[in-house]
């Protein structure tokens, strides 16, 4: 009888759990306990990310074989699935796996194209983000209850850097990362995350993050330059030598869970936070160029510090809020390196296009994104007040601004970033809508250039 009683328990738990998590309504989410006192459990948390988008293409841009200034189109920017257990009071395992940037032409199954079952972007691989398992060396006590440290080791997402290296995507106050403070993205990691082993903890007020990762192997050709100057770094490492990694911040007011890595973008009002911090990321003989026939290697070293500040302002009946993040960010991956990305880009470079403004970038949305040199970035978001006690939404206007000045550049870029979160239900259900003009150098003239993309985002998490 006692076993019915625990099971009953356990299912019921889960019945009432499973609407979702995070918020009071939700309680601990969708959480399965093992054993009656709930030290044991696992916990699953399921999200979906649909974009709908109007973007102006780069100039010579193709979309399935036609010449496209403009395109529409619905894409899936992430349906993820992640749970971990508790397996004792010390040791947890974590798996988070799901798919990415699944649109109508791409993001579908490797090689797929063209039409039938496995045509051009159906069926994407489903693949595991992280995997790690982890021990509690120091638990938190009555006596000291802000210190610990946890060791772990697997496929991992603690990469340093800065605080949006570590961003939770549940729950961005843009629409999106900024995707260059995943300095490494789809190169030497596996969409942000590679494999090694860590350590986090807390001293009091202060927070630390450390990383030994070995770095997936790249192995792009570096292009003969005639001149050092004009040496252009290309990701190559060879037997691919390990990655050092490291964030530290100090917690002023409310301290935060480091239970999982995932940093949070704004909490709506629930807490009051400010930090300070200070990451780096490190790897030897990374990146080769070529001058003159002579291979030479470059170390990657990249630096960065941060603020984030998130607290509630005025009425606290009106539950206003206000959330700023900076970040100044330095990256030296050897001379004149430059990656240009486009998320879940749909165009295509025209062969046949005579254009004079065509792009340094390239076609589609893709931009300067990553190079060596340095980023100014910064956002901030204002939470509306509530014009009653319980509304059926609220509001959350949001602005951003990056400065690009990188080697490969014969000028300075920026982004900017303007939108709102039509919150449904917080985080769980939330509708963002952002425009954003992204920077673009025209390859003949130098000259700058400048377009434009709107994107409405439906999410839903458990």
């Amino acid at each position: 009888m006692k076993k019915l009683i625990i099971l009953f328990s356990v299912l019921v738990t889960a019945v009432i759990s499973s609407s979702g998590q995070g918020s009071s309504d939700y309680g601990g989410g969708i959480k399965l306990n093992v054993n009656q006192e709930g030290t044991k459990y696992v916990r699953f948390i399921t999200w979906n990310q649909t974009w709908f988008r109007a973007s102006q293409m780069n100039p010579g841009t193709t979309i399935g074989g036609e010449a496209a200034t403009k395109s529409y189109d619905v894409g899936m920017r992430r349906l993820r699935m992640l749970a971990y257990a508790q397996i004792s009071k010390r040791y947890m395992v974590l798996a988070h796996f799901g798919i990415n940037n699944q649109t109508f032409l791409n993001g579908g199954a490797s090689g797929s194209t063209g039409t039938g079952g496995y045509g051009a972007g159906k069926k994407p691989q489903l693949f595991f983000h992280d995997f790690w398992n982890e021990y509690a060396v120091i638990q938190p006590t009555k006596e000291n209850k802000n210190s610990s440290l946890t060791v772990g080791a697997g496929l991992n997402y603690f990469l340093g850097l800065s605080r949006m290296t570590y961003a939770s995507t549940l729950n961005f106050l843009t629409i999106d990362s900024p995707i260059f403070s995943w300095a490494t993205i789809e190169n030497s990691d596996q969409f942000a995350r590679q494999m090694g082993f860590f350590a986090k903890g807390k001293l009091n007020k202060l927070e630390y993050r450390f990383a030994l990762n070995k770095p997936y192997a790249t192995n792009l050709a570096p292009g003969n330059a005639s001149t050092a100057d004009k040496a252009v770094a290309v990701d190559n490492n060879g037997k691919s030598a390990f990655a050092k990694t490291g964030y530290v911040e100090y917690q002023f007011l409310d301290s935060e869970s480091n239970l999982l890595p995932f940093k949070v973008g704004t909490y709506l009002g629930t807490k009051k936070v400010f930090n300070i911090g200070a990451g780096f990321y490190s790897q030897p003989k990374g990146t080769k160029s070529q001058v003159n026939g002579t291979v030479s290697t470059h170390n990657i070293n990249l630096m960065a510090v941060d603020a984030f500040l998130d607290m509630t302002i005025g009425k606290k009946e009106k539950n206003m809020a206000i959330t700023a993040y900076s970040g100044l960010f330095n990256y030296n991956f050897g001379p004149n390196y430059l990656r240009n990305l486009g998320i879940m880009n749909v165009g295509v470079a025209d062969a046949n296009f005579k254009g004079t403004d065509k792009l340094m970038a390239g076609a589609g949305n893709a931009q300067p994104m990553i190079g060596t040199g340095t980023i100014f970035y910064t956002q901030a978001g204002l939470l509306l007040p509530k014009t009653k006690e319980k509304p059926k939404m609220r509001v959350q206007p949001f602005a951003a601004y990056t400065m690009k000045n990188f080697e490969a550049l014969p000028t300075s870029v920026s982004n900017v970033d303007l939108g709102a979160n039509w919150l449904i239900d917080g985080h769980h259900a939330k509708i963002t809508t952002q425009y954003s003009i992204r920077p673009g150098i025209e390859a003949t003239t130098g000259n700058k250039k400048s377009m434009g993309e709107f994107i409405m985002q439906l999410q839903v998490y458990l």
